[in-house]
């Protein structure tokens, strides 16, 4: 998805290696691992969904971004492999999608986990696929080669950015498929602060070098923070081991290390002293469970609501609830809300497929979105109902 039709100025923001996703099923995506314990960031308009392996320029990144020639070719490129075509963006809103022959389309994604900011790391595909919905995939080469992230490699637009979450099989044939595309491919002729090819970089000149996207992340805070050189950049990185000083694997010394490990700088030149793909990053620690909520997604639904009924309406509208699941769900913690976040908190059990009928007194007879969220703040069902399905003292049944 890549625009919203209802708020087409406030929709997603498609990169070179970042894509909104509406799953099928969320309730899969609740249940997808968390290595650094972060909740997936789903909500009913989908989750975004991080490329796996690869790492492309910045369009936007903290108010500023990387050479934009480059970055907007590796956006255009991936939206052309996921079939999006006729693709406009706003002249004051340039990461915004103006118009398009398709706001969705359908693709599928192959994904092993959420990152730390909720985002699906996955292998991304254009069409549909025969394969079933939450069917375990084990991820070949091949079938590696036929997404969207290997096209991008090998044409140049994006750098690797290899993971610990990332098989070894495929980070091996990911970096040859990377080294392949040097030097004379995409944005590599035009590409500094590699081992050997130190870049000179300044405040007023890092938009405009073409440098490895993470470094270029680290760089951004750096000059703010009022800098003007690297004499102090090591310095810098090692003081924050966890949002700057990345942990890594070094391939070639089979030894653990830190991202200070492989950058070099000093007066106004900075450059990698190995190549993106042999070194492996860490994900970020876990600030929080590593495991998935025992209530995800689908577990309980909202099946019925009543927001007008006969009479007046505080405290006589209703929201019906159904499990469906084999056992029991305990509702302490969990809680109604709209988008507006009016709530309504809920607690003791809910039996194996029994219904809750919830009086609340929020809801709106224009139209509204209704969110049942559990602990955590996981939102575990969302519904939506227009004002024309209103009718007074009649209840709006949601179809499943």
């Amino acid at each position: 998805m890549i625009r919203y039709p209802d708020l087409p100025r406030q929709g997603p923001e498609p990169d070179g290696d970042t894509i909104k996703f509406l799953p099928d099923t969320p309730a899969l995506i609740e249940a997808l691992p968390r290595p650094s314990g972060a909740s997936p960031d789903l909500n009913r308009r989908g989750v975004s969904v991080r490329l796996e392996a690869i790492d492309a320029l910045e369009t936007h990144f903290e108010e500023t971004h990387q050479r934009l020639d480059w970055a907007y070719a590796a956006r255009d490129r991936l939206l052309a492999l996921l079939g999006f075509t006729g693709v406009e963006f706003f002249d004051d809103l340039p990461n915004k999608v103006k118009r398009a022959d398709q706001d969705s389309i359908s693709g599928h994604v192959l994904t092993n986990g959420v990152d730390a900011n909720g985002r699906l790391i996955a292998f991304v595909y254009g069409g549909a696929t025969d394969t079933p919905d939450g069917a375990p995939i084990f991820l070949t080469p091949d079938l590696a080669d036929a997404s969207a992230n290997r096209a991008l490699l090998a044409e140049g637009l994006a750098y690797p950015a290899y993971y610990a979450t990332l098989p070894v099989d495929l980070r091996d044939h990911l970096a040859g498929v990377s080294r392949a595309a040097r030097p004379a491919t995409g944005l590599w002729p035009h590409a500094d602060g590699h081992p050997g090819n130190p870049a000179t970089v300044t405040p007023e000149t890092l938009d405009e070098t073409v440098i490895w996207p993470k470094l270029f992340r680290r760089l951004v805070p750096y000059f703010a923070a009022g800098f003007t050189g690297f004499d102090q950049f090591d310095t810098w990185l090692r003081a924050d081991p966890v949002h700057r000083d990345d942990a890594v694997w070094l391939i070639g010394r089979r030894e653990h290390g830190n991202l200070h490990d492989v950058v070099r700088a000093s007066g106004d030149q900075i450059e990698l002293t190995v190549w993106p793909e042999d070194f492996v990053i860490a994900p970020d620690p876990a600030t929080g469970p590593t495991t998935p909520p025992t209530a995800v997604t689908g577990d309980l639904v909202i099946v019925a609501a009543l927001p007008n009924p006969a009479g007046a309406d505080a405290g006589a509208e209703k929201i019906t609830l159904l499990n469906v699941t084999p056992g029991p769900i305990a509702l302490d913690g969990w809680h109604l809300r709209d988008t507006s976040g009016n709530r309504t908190a809920l607690t003791g059990p809910i039996e194996a497929g029994e219904v809750r009928v919830v009086k609340v007194g929020w809801l709106n007879n224009e139209s509204d979105s209704i969110m049942l969220v559990g602990p955590d703040d996981v939102v575990i069902d969302t519904v939506t109902y227009k004002k024309e399905q209103v009718q007074t003292g009649r209840t709006i049944v949601f179809g499943r």
